[in-house]
């Protein structure tokens, strides 16, 4: 991999993320550290990224996130319910304001009729300051077109829109 990355997404994720002192860590899985890579493209990441893991297998998402077996029995790794426990697992593992998760079927197989190839969700989970009721935790899914490695590279820069998003949404609600 090399470091010819396009720095507009993660800068502005970085400024938001700068502008609230809050902190983020993600865990990957079909994107396999994209994100990661390109938080710490932009210098000063470590201000407030703390943390990217990579678990691609169940055991590593029961491991390290804490994903129920029974989310991952009933739903499969490629679900809103284990993007979402993925999310809050990485948030609270790490203790950190925001967790993103990724998981998908980026190809060329592994599709189904209901998880076509380029099925992804994606999980946003904040942690509020205690006693405020305001942590949340959110999943979208998205399909997207292209090869294994257009599949990775949109679900990556869409994870950092949708953590953008929630940040300034959480932000305007704040005012």
């Amino acid at each position: 991999m090399n470091d010819d990355i396009d720095r507009g997404l993660p800068m502005a994720v970085a400024d938001a993320l700068r502008a609230t002192d809050e902190t983020l860590a993600v865990a990957e899985s079909c994107t396999g550290g994209l994100i990661g890579a390109a938080i710490t493209a932009v210098p000063g990441a470590s201000e407030y990224f703390e943390a990217g893991l990579t678990t691609y297998a169940y055991g590593a998402k029961r491991r390290l996130l804490g994903v129920s077996r029974e989310a991952l029995d009933e739903h499969g790794a490629v679900s809103a319910p284990v993007a979402r426990e993925m999310a809050r697992g990485v948030r609270d593992v790490t203790d950190v304001s925001w967790g993103v998760s990724t998981t998908g079927v980026a190809g060329p197989t592994g599709g189904t009729d209901e998880t076509p190839v380029g099925t992804v969700y994606i999980g946003i989970a904040y942690a509020g300051p205690w006693d405020s009721e305001s942590s949340f935790a959110t999943t979208a899914r998205y399909e997207f077109d292209g090869d294994r490695a257009a599949v990775r590279a949109k679900t990556a820069d869409r994870a950092l829109e949708d953590l953008l998003e929630s940040i300034e949404d959480r932000e305007k609600m704040k005012a």
